[in-house]
């Protein structure tokens, strides 16, 4: 099963960095991937569960929070639905 993540998490990657063009997304970025609200993604971000890992950049309460494509991608293929 790690091998199939594997080659699903390089999947994604791919797929995100043809979209984007970048090696990280945005919380509003996150969200859409995610189909949820900006708002529910800061309270998962507040409460700590649910969300990939993410850098914030800034030491500010409204700092910017950065989420790199391989962690998003690590986070999708261990959460998808399979039909």
């Amino acid at each position: 099963m790690k091998i199939a993540n594997n080659y699903i998490s390089e999947a994604i990657v791919t797929d995100l960095k043809e979209r984007y063009n970048k090696l990280t997304l945005t919380k509003k970025e996150l969200a859409l991937e995610l189909n949820v609200s900006v708002s529910s993604l800061n309270h998962y971000i507040k409460k700590g569960y649910g969300i990939p890992e993410y850098t914030k950049i800034g030491e500010a309460a409204n700092g910017k929070v950065l989420f790199p494509l391989i962690c998003v991608a690590e986070y999708l293929s261990n959460t998808i639905a399979v039909a």
